[in-house]
């Protein structure tokens, strides 16, 4: 606020006023803090929505929002925001709401107001029915609010599980986020951290405590965990700036609500004609199936948690401009084996993609599920199912290619016709099968090449109808693009029920 306190009797001196409140609102706990944040590499929570938005496109609301709290000296510090930017604007022209804690204030932890503007925020974005980013830098319930604190963390948490299936939700990790905050993480639909941020449920000293072992919040949940050991990340960035970045390029792959048509944007030609020498006549040989989908879609590729389960490649791209999720077996690891985590990891992705109107493209070369006691201890029974459900519920339109190896249990949960799938595409090279030749030679007793030659190939599937087509792998995207402006027109009508109970 200016020193010089204006005139509240004039029109002039309240513009003034009004004036000085907004620029309180900007440095609330003053500009020294902002210098604090910069000299520590990063952005403050202003400066992360604005970069989000389109330039001049930001409407903040509650700007001007205070504590109420008088108890443990609270009344002394009120700073204005209460520790949260919120309001609305445009993401290349698309309407998104966002709200993005602020550590400068109480360490971002949230109180009564701070969770109120919050909840307003969620509450515009289901019912104009737009995107919600949310940017956490959060130690959890603000203690000198008391008990409400964790109340109203339980009425955003209901609030994210009401805008679920509704409205895309992208969290963003910029700082510690710990305790109750962490919580609402695993609600997005995608969330993304950046280096250097942590997301964990417990204090580490209580960790380091409890256990004997010493524990830290990098050690318990920082980027490099939530990459490779929880999948909870499904991006990583090296700065804030390139945070916000992938914020807009996932925004761009996804529509409004679960209303919305599927984004269409100019279509970029790849070269495929190379596909027809692609696979090698070593069937037991590996490559890399990302490079089959830079060959079909428009190259733009945006794949999500490539380091968790690699064995299963997921993420959104273009097929002719138009948005689709894609789901892929990976040779390249585990011989394109499914596990546990990529089952869970898959089938997360397709109810996502279910959820918000995109059609799934699968591509298909695996032998079956991982053979080990880990596996089976770690439930893969159950992550096999969640997987066949996932794709069973699926009401988009569903497109499978066959590239090589379709057996046994990963015939029957990758993208089958007989699972829901409404296209079956399969190379000359596939091999869809009940077992390999030399399991299926041994239970039969029979010689394992002449059951290779009978069996290990499309067409006995073909002539079954469990494929619609055996086509030359370089007119997939032809066949693709085809296929996905047919079933732009695809109608189901589920069954009347509250929801099914998918294996969790």
């Amino acid at each position: 606020m200016s020193s010089s306190k204006p005139d509240l009797t004039t029109t002039a001196g309240r513009l003034t006023d009004l004036r000085n409140r907004l620029a309180e609102a900007k440095a609330p706990v003053g500009q020294e803090s902002i210098e604090q944040v910069h000299a520590a590499g990063r952005s403050t929570a202003r400066e992360r929505v604005e970069a989000l938005f389109d330039t001049g496109t930001f409407v903040e609301t509650d700007a001007l929002a205070r504590h109420r709290v008088e108890a443990y000296k609270m009344d002394r510090n009120k700073p204005a925001t209460d520790g949260v930017v919120t309001g609305y604007g445009l993401v290349d022209g698309r309407r998104v709401c966002v709200f993005s804690q602020d550590s400068t204030i109480f360490d971002g932890a949230l109180g009564e107001v701070h969770a109120e503007k919050i909840l307003k925020i969620y509450d515009l974005a289901t019912k104009t029915g737009v995107p919600l980013v949310g940017i956490y830098d959060s130690t959890g319930p603000r203690v000198a609010e008391g008990i409400v604190t964790a109340a109203m963390h339980a009425r955003l948490l209901r609030a994210a599980t009401t805008a679920s299936g509704l409205i895309p939700q992208i969290a963003v990790v910029v700082g510690e986020t710990s305790s109750l905050a962490s919580i609402s993480m695993p609600l997005a639909d995608v969330t993304i951290m950046v280096e250097g941020s942590t997301l964990h449920l417990t204090d580490p000293q209580i960790v380091t405590t409890v256990s004997g072992t010493d524990a830290t919040a990098e050690s318990l949940g920082g980027a490099a965990v939530h990459t490779t050991e929880t999948g909870l990340a499904h991006l990583t960035a090296a700065t804030d700036e390139e945070a916000v970045q992938l914020v807009r390029d996932v925004v761009g792959f996804l529509p409004a609500n679960n209303r919305a048509a599927t984004p269409i944007a100019e279509a970029a030609e790849p070269d495929a004609s190379d596909l027809d020498a692609f696979m090698p006549d070593d069937e037991h040989a590996t490559y890399d199936v990302r490079e089959i989908i830079a060959a079909v879609t428009d190259g733009d590729f945006l794949e999500l948690r490539a380091a968790y389960a690699d064995n299963i490649v997921t993420g959104f791209a273009r097929i002719g401009g138009r948005a689709v999720g894609i789901v892929a077996n990976q040779p390249s690891v585990l011989a394109g084996c499914l596990s546990n985590d990529a089952a869970y990891k898959a089938a997360r992705f397709i109810r996502a993609c279910d959820s918000f109107n995109l059609p799934l493209v699968l591509f298909v070369d695996s032998p079956g599920f991982v053979p080990a006691a880990d596996e089976e201890h770690a439930g893969v029974v159950s992550g096999a199912a969640a997987l066949a459900y996932a794709f069973a519920e699926a009401q988009v339109g569903t497109l499978t290619v066959v590239t090589r190896k379709a057996l046994g249990p990963a015939y029957a949960l990758m993208g089958p016709k007989d699972l829901g799938a409404d296209l079956v595409f399969a190379w000359p090279t596939a091999q869809i099968a009940l077992a390999d030749a030399p399991t299926a030679a041994a239970a039969l007793g029979v010689d394992a090449d002449a059951y290779a030659e009978a069996n290990l190939t499309p067409y006995a599937a073909t002539e079954r109808g469990l494929v619609d087509s055996v086509i030359e792998p370089s007119t997939t995207r032809a066949n693709v693009l085809e296929g996905l402006r047919l079933l732009e027109r695809k109608v189901v009508y589920p069954p009347a029920k509250k929801h099914g109970n998918i294996p969790l």
